[in-house]
């Protein structure tokens, strides 16, 4: 100590005590500042940097990060990697640069997860190939856990190019994938294993495809069946067998034929290289059954088979596996009214028909089982001769008529005119109804063109006849109004006849108008046999009254005007003749006339 530059007491400023001096100039205190604040890392909050671990303890971790105070966060962050200590560099997530307390607030696992999701966006752009570990089975495929931190889905359609059947078997795994889908809104990542052995398949595709051939034949594996064929692997690409491929004969399934997991030979049929596509054949390595059909077999044959497919226009009869004829519904029976071969026949019934057709080359066969029994037409003058009389069946109904079938094979038609004598028929629904029976008179045969002309009424005799001498001109009867039209109204009368009233004809002598379902009296003002009408009216009826009286009255004026001139001549007569004293004479011609008068 040097001893000389102590100051005595009494020249010490007692002032300063508690003062804070400054020891350096306001510019050298600048420069240190700048100087002490450039040690500082110059942080950001929710940033991530590095940092070192200061010390661990059971609640937290210290870590430095360069900034004027250490950071902490809580020590269960660090459980995941228990070889950690002191000294070693980790990654930190700057939550708060000062809390409530003053203190940094640091976070080591929101640092790593959003490493990760920064390593995920990256493999999905760049499609990188990751590794994950297969952590447990959820609904519909597997949870994975890629990056230490992220747990993605993989779909089970995603697992292999191979249908997979059991998950469980994936689990506490590590696989390669490929990261597919993310939806960064609730943070789903979806990978897929599938995409990576797809990519191997497509090169083993075009190698593959590229030495195929039509008509060659591979074997392959069953790999998938459906309802309209059969997916076969044939070592790395797929080709399909349709249904109509599998076998010569009708079949409803492809199991049937086939099984899945099976091996079977298979013949290339055609393939496109653009769409990867190959269609295959099974049937095609065997024989065609035509080539195997009974030479012998010719036209007019009976032959045997069973019922395998049924349309409204035939059916299809299986003679052998393989070959089938087609039963047109036309040759079913002889009946020439519309029907469908269900009316004939059912699948699987065992039936015999008759070969019509026979084609070789084209592999057609038409056959006929109505041939089996006689043409009824062959012999229909006999037995159906004009006028006699038959009992039919109502089968069909048109406009201008009723179709009938006698027997099979054998149809009639009984025009609407030839239904009833009496009545008006608008359509033979009103008179009957179909199934019915009905009883019928044959009137013309056309064996030509296999047409019956029937008739029902002519079983009885021709009432018209007998109408002609009830229904004469001004004739009057009672009539119900049974319809009104425009026209006019008919008018039901007696013995089941109608007439026809025109509109004019229908006025009463109050002047109104005679209403449906209502009686009056009716005078027939026209009758035709031949047509079958009768035209009547009711105005007529006091209309002719009237004339009648009227004629009365004009003949009465006559007769009295007559009578006059005849007096007025006689009495002139005698005038001419009488004196003054044939007063009496003339009193006497004054009565007389008097009395004519009177009359």
């Amino acid at each position: 100590m040097d001893l000389k530059n102590i100051k005595p007491l009494e020249d010490f400023d007692w002032n300063s005590i508690g003062k804070k001096t400054n020891v350096y100039s306001e510019a050298e205190q600048s420069k240190l500042d700048e100087a002490y604040a450039k040690t500082f890392n110059q942080i950001t909050e929710q940033d991530i940097i590095e940092g070192t671990i200061v010390s661990i303890s059971d609640r937290e971790v210290v870590v430095n990060i360069g900034f004027k105070s250490d950071g902490i966060i809580p020590a269960s962050e660090l459980k995941y990697n228990p070889e950690l200590k002191a000294g070693d560099k980790i990654e930190v997530y700057v939550e708060s640069q000062e809390d409530s307390n003053g203190q940094l607030l640091l976070s080591h696992k929101k640092a790593r997860i959003l490493k990760s999701w920064e390593r995920v966006n990256e493999a999905y752009e760049t499609q990188e190939i990751i590794t994950g570990y297969v952590k447990c089975r959820t609904k519909g495929g597997l949870i994975v856990n890629v990056f230490d931190n992220i747990e993605a889905f993989l779909p089970g359609s995603q697992i292999d190019v191979k249908p997979i059947r059991d998950y469980d078997v994936f689990v506490d795994k590590n696989m390669e994938f490929k990261v597919v889908k993310i939806n960064h809104e609730y943070k789903n990542v979806v990978v897929s294993h599938k995409a990576l052995i797809e990519d191997e398949i497509e090169a083993q595709k075009a190698e593959i495809i590229a030495k195929l051939e039509k008509g060659q034949v591979l074997e392959g594996i069953v790999k998938n069946i459906t309802s309209y064929g059969v997916f076969i692997d044939l070592g790395g690409v797929d080709g399909l067998i349709h249904i109509t491929d599998l076998s010569w004969g009708r079949i409803n399934h492809p199991e049937e034929i086939v099984h899945l997991d099976e091996k079977i030979n298979v013949v290339i049929l055609d393939f496109d290289e653009t769409k990867r596509r190959i269609a295959l054949g099974l049937k095609q390595l065997m024989p065609h059954p035509w080539d195997a059909l009974d030479a012998n077999l010719q036209v007019g044959d009976h032959i045997k088979g069973k019922v395998v497919v049924i349309a409204d226009y035939g059916a299809f009869i299986e003679v052998v596996p393989g070959v089938e004829g087609l039963i047109h519904v036309s040759e079913m029976s002889w009946s020439q009214h519309l029907r469908s071969a269900q009316d004939f026949m059912n699948i699987g019934d065992e039936v015999e028909a008759v070969v019509l057709t026979l084609d070789r080359e084209e592999r057609k066969m038409s056959l006929g089982i109505k041939q089996l029994i006689p043409d009824p037409w062959l012999s229909i003058v006999n037995k159906y001769p004009v006028n006699s009389k038959h009992e039919a069946v109502v089968r069909n109904f048109t406009n201008f008529g009723i179709f009938v079938e006698l027997e099979e094979g054998v149809d009639g038609l009984i025009h609407i005119s030839d239904l009833s004598w009496s009545k008006k028929i608008k359509h033979p629904a009103e008179f009957t109804k179909i199934g019915d029976k009905i009883e019928v008179v044959v009137l013309e045969v056309d064996v030509e063109n296999r047409r019956l002309s029937l008739g029902h009424k002519q079983l009885e005799e021709n009432p018209w006849d007998v109408f002609e001498s009830i229904f004469t001109l001004n004739s009057i009867h009672k009539g119900t109004i049974t319809n009104i039209s425009d026209k006019g109204a008919v008018v039901a009368l007696p013995y089941g006849v109608e007439g026809f009233a025109p509109t004019r004809h229908l006025e009463k002598e109050d002047k109104t108008k005679a209403r449906m379902d209502e009686t009056l009296d009716f005078k027939v003002i026209e009758f035709s046999k031949e047509n079958k009408k009768i035209i009547v009216s009711h105005s007529r009826i006091f209309q002719d009254l009237i004339a009648d009286e009227k004629a009365a009255n004009e003949d009465a004026e006559n007769k009295k005007e007559k009578n006059a001139k005849k007096a007025v001549k006689k009495l002139a007569d005698s005038l001419e003749k009488t004196t003054l004293g044939d007063i009496d004479a003339l009193a006497n011609l004054k009565e007389e006339m008097e009395k004519n008068n009177k009359e």
